[in-house]
């Protein structure tokens, strides 16, 4: 059904306007008793940030959301845009969006008392409704508007409207704008923040005009900028409605499905199988480095790691199945090795730590420290034990076991001659059932024995060789 372009068509059709707030507000209340997904892409947050951002929204408040990176927080700002109608009606001709009801600029108000309602209408889109700015270095042209020098040589008058170019707020004006890093914020914008909070005014330079806006207000900040005194102003602090703090995912569960939601790969071909174990271990390495003492914890870990070492194991085990021109890959074990490219820049090293330690050593570090967790779940040390021990032996009596990244399955079926003792294993978690799942189950078992100190590895290029650690 075409969308009225008059004024009059508009009224006659009934169309009823509502302020932003309002908007957002019903519609989500609207979702909730249709029991509908509130905030599509957010996972985790089901009993903790999202009741919080219900009640926000549903109370009219600008909201602030702090944490730490990687925990969704543009996610989220982008996310609201979902509770906005699919188009809302606009004067046409004018600088930034205004209301054919209710105009706010001297052009807009002209445009509708000349024209009454044959006033031409606009239609603007939910996306379009939508600004964004990285505070550093933003000004306060750039986010609420200046004197537009070309306008006064145009022949404008210096005190006048007509002389005024507006910034990304204003243009933002029927919609959502959103603010990213608030602390780094200059302090000449934060006062001019002000009136936009508490009055949805905005007032440019000495220019005696308010435009009162209608828009929706969101920040972001890291909770440690933001609660340091000085770097934002506790005026605009009280201004703001509701602080919500994000977290990240309490469970590996819920960060993997983050994790295989966000990675995104330029090429689907050859068909990638990634093992369920292999999937666990990539999100634990982010755990652990959560958690590590040679991680600066201020700085915090993004999802971010996960997703690119995802993204990279997959894409090794693609390229090794194109140089053998297979049909489909399969990640191995030995595809963690290359995720040291994806961890650098993700993980910043604790500046207190013995600086003897590498990022590569702390990458490796990670590495064996969430193989150990997983392998533990998989093959519990002491009902295994007996087994472990045989493995251990067999392994001993070879003197060595080597796997390499570019091993064919029937090498790793010879592996089983050398040490029939791996078959039990692979047989009671099934990983016989597949060759993939066979494979990368002969170096998860290997691996994880390392990482209980029962064998020792080392690393030369691609090739990984196994020695037993106990004299028998």
């Amino acid at each position: 059904m075409s969308l009225p372009t008059i004024l009059g068509e508009l009224i006659r059709n009934g169309y009823k306007e509502r302020p932003v707030r309002v908007e957002m507000a019903e519609n989500l209340a609207t979702k909730i008793k249709k029991k509908e997904k509130l905030f599509q892409g957010i996972h985790g947050y089901e009993e903790t940030v999202i009741p919080q951002l219900t009640n926000a929204i549903l109370s009219g408040h600008n909201i602030v959301l702090l944490g730490e990176k990687g925990q969704a927080k543009s996610k989220i700002m982008r996310s609201l845009l979902d509770l906005l109608d699919e188009n809302i009606p606009i004067i046409q001709g004018t600088e930034i969006p205004e209301s054919p009801f209710a105009p706010i600029t001297a052009v807009g108000k002209k445009i509708v008392k000349e024209m009454g309602n044959n006033t031409p209408i606009a239609w603007l889109s939910r996306e379009e409704r939508y600004g964004e700015r990285l505070s550093p270095g933003s000004k306060i042209a750039d986010i609420i508007g200046d004197l537009d020098p070309s306008k006064i040589v145009g022949g404008e008058p210096l005190s006048s409207e007509g002389s005024i170019f507006f910034g990304l707020l204003p243009r933002a004006n029927r919609g959502i704008f959103a603010i990213n890093e608030m602390p780094d914020l200059d302090y000449l914008v934060q006062v001019s923040l002000f009136n936009i909070l508490e009055e949805s005014d905005v007032q440019i330079r000495g220019i005696p005009v308010r435009f009162p806006l209608d828009v929706f207000v969101c920040f972001t900040a890291n909770p440690e900028d933001y609660s340091r005194s000085g770097k934002i102003i506790s005026q605009l602090k009280d201004r703001i409605g509701s602080e919500i703090r994000t977290h990240y995912p309490k469970t590996r569960e819920i960060g993997l499905d983050i994790t295989k939601q966000e990675v995104k790969l330029p090429i689907n071909f050859p068909e990638v199988k990634v093992p369920k174990f292999i999937e666990e271990i990539i999100e634990e390495i982010t755990i652990q480095a959560r958690s590590s003492h040679l991680i600066n914890q201020k700085s915090g870990v993004s999802a971010r790691l996960s997703i690119a070492n995802y993204e990279v194991t997959v894409s090794s085990a693609r390229r090794r199945a194109l140089s053998f021109g297979e049909e489909f890959g399969y990640v191995r074990m030995t595809d963690l090795g290359n995720i040291f490219s994806s961890c650098s820049g993700k993980v910043e090293l604790d500046p207190y730590r013995d600086e003897a330690i590498s990022e590569y050593q702390v990458v490796l570090k990670l590495i064996d420290q969430a193989t150990r967790v997983v392998f533990e779940e998989y093959f519990n040390p002491k009902k295994y034990a007996s087994a472990f021990d045989d493995i251990v032996k067999q392994i001993y009596k070879a003197s060595k076991l080597e796997i390499s990244d570019y091993m064919p399955v029937t090498q790793y079926k010879d592996i089983l001659k050398i040490v029939p003792a791996l078959w039990d294993l692979l047989h009671d978690k099934e990983f016989d059932k597949q060759d993939y799942l066979f494979v990368a189950g002969i170096e998860f078992i290997l691996e994880g024995l390392t990482s209980l100190q029962k064998l020792s590895r080392r690393r030369l290029g691609e090739i990984s060789s196994f020695k037993t650690i106990d004299i028998y």
